[in-house]
């Protein structure tokens, strides 16, 4: 893909766009119907090209991506009339006669750059929301994932035309092209080191821009937590995707007097759900390259390591790996994993948990185990944090009516459902005046007597 199909593409979504032809509610339907129904073709295609990419089964595919994105298509699918209509909001006196009301609008010609951790799933989602809102679509996969991409390629040229949605493939090269032209909205999934790159370029041309980061997200065990089923949520959450999950629990964080009994649960859950010789579990995941695989590796403290440790380079497979005794010193604490290593930190007293998470950066997401109200409703109203579960991981971003997002260094804005439809969408307000009557306070030359009186009021 060189510069000048870039530019013939960008220009012909343009005129596109400028044609009205995306912005009829009927058109935005039949397109997500078609996406829908293209996802539905190449199911077991989209499956395969995931085992190939991150060594995904078949259950984890559909379950974590596949799915999810035919929810999220179906859920626009039903919603779309409604998200689209303008919302009316109450008139002041002052403006009589008049009605007011807020209109949902198309930014136009979107540029949507998505990751490899979930590749396909990252993709779709944004695109149906970009749909949903009456855009044009730009679409960059990630390099790193080059089987899923050449399924999103195929199915996408297949479904849509390239005015409408394209799909650039390519690595830095063509991510730096793309980021260098003009688009009206911009939608980025990835590192936090990638995302200040985009907001310096979108900057240039001041172009709004949603990103979704990551970060070091907490997990917090006090000592009211059930240990059990923490432990078996927790270790579901982590090693999901072989730990290369943005919102998995980076780390624990747990009250002193109950983490030997965590730990325990947690070696106990891991042979439960991966298997005495989880390195030959067909259905545990692989790292995303060697690149990857050699920066996780690099993390394990071995003398800290109580259990796991071992690898695969080969298969590019590391074990579910459990740190004890870790501090916020070691290596491991010094970025975020994206792999399957779980540090494991302790505190005294939970008050001392906001003084250890004041001074760190706004994770993308929060997790606490605890029975205890008081903890549970000082964590949800102290800690910023872009989203989160109260006893369980994860699964706050498997829904489509809430929205999903980060917050400082985790990102900014937020997608999925109808804060998916708004994300991609400029709310235009508008006052309908009418012209059978005019007040005459308002203009020149100024009366300050009875009109003044009048405005006074009107304006109260």
């Amino acid at each position: 893909m060189n510069i000048q199909n870039i530019d013939e593409i960008i220009e012909s979504q343009r005129k596109f766009f400028q044609s009205g032809a995306t912005l009829s509610v009927k058109f935005r339907i039949e397109m997500l119907k078609k996406l829908y129904n293209a996802v539905k073709k190449y199911e077991t295609e989209i499956g395969k090209a995931l085992t190939a990419d991150l060594g995904k089964s078949d259950f984890e595919g559909f379950m974590c991506e596949t799915g999810l994105v035919l929810s999220e298509i179906g859920y626009m699918i039903k919603h779309t009339k409604k998200f689209a209509k303008a919302k009316k909001v109450h008139t002041p006196l002052a403006q009589f006669a008049s009605k007011s009301y807020k209109k949902p609008s198309p930014y136009g010609n979107v540029l949507i750059m998505s990751p490899w951790n979930y590749p396909f799933l990252l993709t779709i989602d944004p695109i149906a929301d970009a749909i949903a809102a009456g855009n044009t679509v730009v679409v960059k996969p990630s390099a790193y994932s080059p089987a899923t991409s050449a399924v999103i390629e195929k199915l996408l040229t297949e479904c849509f035309p390239s005015e409408y949605v394209a799909v650039i493939t390519g690595g830095r090269k063509e991510n730096a092209a793309l980021l260098e032209k003009k688009f009206d909205f911009v939608f980025f999934t990835g590192s936090q080191t990638v995302g200040k790159e985009v907001l310096r370029h979108t900057a240039e041309h001041l172009t709004p821009a949603v990103l979704e980061l990551g970060g070091k997200s907490p997990c917090i065990v006090d000592s009211s937590a059930k240990i059990k089923l923490a432990a078996k949520r927790i270790v579901f959450g982590k090693y999901l995707n072989c730990g290369q999950t943005c919102v998995a629990p980076d780390y624990i964080l747990c009250e002193k007097s109950v983490k030997d009994e965590l730990v325990k649960e947690i070696i106990v859950q891991i042979k439960k759900q991966y298997g005495d010789k989880p390195l030959e579990n067909p259905d545990y995941g692989k790292i995303i390259n060697e690149k990857h695989f050699e920066r996780v590796f690099g993390l394990i403290a071995p003398q800290k390591v109580v259990f796991g440790g071992g690898r695969d380079a080969l298969k590019l497979k590391i074990e579910p790996t459990v740190m004890d005794n870790v501090t916020w010193n070691d290596a491991v604490m010094q970025e975020e994993i994206f792999g399957p290593i779980m540090p494991i930190l302790t505190f005294d007293d939970f008050d001392d948990v906001y003084k250890l998470l004041k001074d760190k950066p706004k994770p993308l997401a929060l997790y606490l185990f605890s029975e205890n109200k008081k903890h549970i409703r000082e964590i949800t109203e102290r800690c910023s944090y872009g989203g989160g579960c109260i006893n369980d991981c994860v699964i706050h971003l498997a829904t489509s009516e809430m929205g999903f997002g980060g917050v400082g260094e985790s990102g900014m804005g937020s997608y999925h459902g109808k804060e998916g439809f708004d994300a991609f969408s400029h709310t235009k307000s508008i006052v309908d005046k009418k012209t059978w009557m005019d007040l005459p306070m308002r203009y020149q030359p100024y009366k300050k007597g009875f009109f003044g009186k009048l405005l006074h009021i009107f304006l109260r």
